[in-house]
């Protein structure tokens, strides 16, 4: 739509019919399409901290040294600037009419970049600063030149580019503004959004009518109104469509190609009437040429296998984002939800998942190793990132480095990091009765010589509870033991003057099977995913939703009569005669080998099917003969929902005797994940 904003601008579809409308549409209405590109741009290097900018630069500057190419033609037969008129056109103006975002980009999301540095306040400030002052040099610049003063300084910088409307003065605002990420109900946004549109639409007009505008793409309204129309397509949530980015980002490239070809082929045909001077039938004709051109152009570029041609995950965000929210609502006051994100979220998607999190406000989370955490770092997931796992002393460096916090697997251990001479931020992992990792909770003395450590920064303090998932009275005592123990180990601390920090014990079965605890965080982990690890109750449940469903495809339906076998070890032996799917998934991508034989059971068109023999290691055999519909290409539903009907990840575990955490965590890297 924004692409297509921009045609609307520089073909002008209302022009023959009412031109105040088409100024309207064009010059007020339609300029929120070139802000909106960016801040799209600063939402996703924002959200990546920034980490992408380098990447993002290079790929700029060669879409527009591809685009100089492309337009070259035109330059050539509309007469191109020399000497300095080209320098300007290359550096600021760009080479044709259009191309002037490019050399903007190039200088203004690194100005933006450099603004961001001083801090959001600071840095919006500045960039509406710069703002105002192109603003004077664009709409309001009949008005702003009467100031003898000024005059002058606007020639100047005239010279330097044609145009306010740059990388300095026209960027670095709507660049910040989609950093700063501003979140509003979809309510609140849209009324905003229409009160300012409103409001710009009064300037433009005033503007226009008293004929101070030297250009007409900045409005003092602007700003305003894109943060509102932003927050209002954010809450709308569609997520990425990156056909449509491809598309979008060729019809922006190609459409003046479109006007000339569209004029020239208007007037050798003789049809300038309907596809030139009517300005609706050239718009349109411009667009259906555009657009055409662009799906070709796609068409062209190198094929990929579909993500769901065999098998694959669907992650429903909104599903991650609701747990998350729920299990929040669930804490006391206080309190904040750690998201446990190690073994790639649950099988859910580390990096995707912990981006997801972040975004809808989770600034805690935990992962198994360094290289999780280094890897949610590296693709720009800010907060407190903890280590569960044990971390060698000697990646000291890497800690810092990454900003991770580091838990203390024992005294030894603790030691071992502070010797390394480098400040280390970490947890006390305290043993209150599971003997993994973690201090003896009793043994005072070695507590008291860690916190003696300089290097070593303790912030937090955690025990992990081993039976909090049972409700057997004698399990539950010995978790109310372990909570003793901990609490009294933190009060030890407070009385010696040591600082404990963030506190934290429970996780998933902690926070369904006990009272609210007084600590900093819980964290959360199968629950987060909105799936339990069997189907054993728990005393407070919440209304969760299960986040990932597993898919695969129909290879392939056969008939086999009574009395014949199929699979490895002709397992499965027809007692009539049977039809046979084979499913596209096996152990190699994480299902255990048992399921077949133990029950397990599929969805396809919304019904249950039997796995019927052994296993294969890239697919497994189903039984369909009471689904006579059944065909090569249906989906196959391992874990979700197909229809009405739902096979839950529990379900599937219990059958395999395990539990879903395990279930989950081992599907394989050969599944695609599909956000939804």
């Amino acid at each position: 739509m924004a692409a297509l904003m921009v045609v609307c601008i520089h073909t002008s579809p209302l022009d023959s019919i009412t031109p105040l409308g088409d100024f309207v549409l064009t010059r007020v209405f339609c300029r929120v399409a070139v802000p909106f590109f960016l801040m799209v741009s600063g939402h996703f290097l924002a959200a990546g901290q920034w980490r992408s900018l380098g990447r993002f630069w290079r790929k700029t500057l060669l879409l527009y040294g591809l685009s100089i190419a492309l337009y070259l033609p035109l330059n050539w037969y509309t007469g191109s600037p020399s000497g300095w008129g080209w320098i300007k056109a290359l550096l600021t103006d760009g080479t044709f009419y259009h191309l002037w975002y490019f050399p903007a980009l190039l200088l203004g999301v690194p100005l933006a970049r450099l603004l961001a540095r001083m801090g959001m306040p600071a840095a919006l400030t500045l960039a509406g600063l710069l703002y105002l002052i192109g603003v004077g040099g664009d709409s309001y610049y009949g008005l702003v030149s009467q100031v003898p003063i000024l005059e002058p300084c606007y020639d100047g910088l005239f010279f330097l580019s044609s145009y306010t409307r740059n990388g300095l003065f026209f960027v670095p605002l709507f660049v910040l503004l989609g950093a700063a990420d501003v979140r509003l109900s979809r309510r609140d946004a849209g009324t905003g959004f229409l009160l300012c549109m409103a409001a710009m639409t009064a300037e433009g007009l005033l503007l226009h009518n008293l004929g101070v505008q030297r250009h007409d793409s900045m409005y003092l309204a602007l700003p305003l109104c894109m943060i509102f129309l932003f927050a209002l397509l954010q809450s709308v949530n569609q997520g990425r469509d990156q056909g449509a980015r491809r598309l979008s980002l060729l019809v922006y490239l190609l459409h003046p190609w479109s006007i000339v070809a569209v004029r020239g082929g208007a007037e050798l045909l003789h049809l300038e009437g309907p596809f030139v001077h009517n300005s609706i039938g050239h718009f349109c004709a411009v667009v259906l040429v555009t657009l055409c051109a662009g799906l070709v152009l796609d068409r062209l570029r190198p094929l990929r296998p579909s993500p769901t041609a065999r098998a694959w995950r669907e992650v429903d965000r909104n599903a991650l984002i609701h747990n998350a929210r729920v299990l929040s609502e669930a804490l006391p006051s206080g309190c904040s939800l750690m998201a446990v994100v190690k073994a790639e979220a649950y099988g859910h998607g580390g990096v995707s998942t912990a981006r997801i999190l972040r975004r809808a406000g989770v600034d805690a989370f935990a992962v198994a190793c360094l290289a999780e955490g280094i890897a949610l770092r590296r693709h720009g997931v800010g907060g407190t990132i903890l280590i569960l796992g044990y971390t060698p002393p000697e990646e000291a460096p890497l800690l810092r480095r990454w900003r991770l916090t580091q838990t203390v697997a024992d005294e030894a251990h603790g030691l071992a990091l502070a010797a390394q001479g480098i400040p280390v931020q970490v947890h006390l992992a305290l043993d209150t009765g599971m003997h993994r990792l973690g201090i003896p909770a009793e043994e005072h003395d070695a507590i008291a010589r860690l916190y003696a450590l300089p290097t070593l920064r303790i912030s937090g303090v955690f025990s992990h509870l081993c039976v909090s998932d049972s409700l057997a009275p004698a399990d539950m005592a010995f978790t109310q033991g372990q909570l003793d123990r901990f609490y009294a180990a933190v009060r030890w601390m407070k009385e010696q003057g040591y600082d404990p920090g963030a506190v934290h014990i429970q996780a998933s079965y902690g926070l369904w099977n006990l009272p609210p605890q007084p600590c900093r965080y819980v964290r959360a982990g199968i629950a987060l995913y909105g799936v339990a690890s069997d189907l054993t109750p728990v005393l407070h449940p919440l209304e969760l939703r299960p986040a990932l469903a597993l898919r695969a495809r129909v290879a392939s339906v056969r008939t086999i009569p009574p009395g014949d076998g199929a699979g490895y070890g002709l397992a499965f032996r027809a007692e009539q005669d049977t039809r046979l799917a084979v499913v596209t998934i096996g152990y190699a991508d994480g299902l255990p080998r048992a399921l077949t034989q133990q029950g397990g059971r599929v969805l396809i068109r919304g019904t249950f099917c039997p796995m019927v023999g052994r296993m294969c290691m890239d697919q497994l055999l189903v039984d369909v003969t009471h689904l006579p519909q059944a065909a090569p290409g249906d989906m196959v539903t391992l874990i979700g929902t197909d229809g009405d009907t739902v096979l839950r990840a529990e379900e599937v575990a219990v059958q395999c005797g395990t539990i879903a955490n395990e279930l989950l965590s081992r599907l394989g890297a050969r599944l695609p994940i599909i956000l939804k």
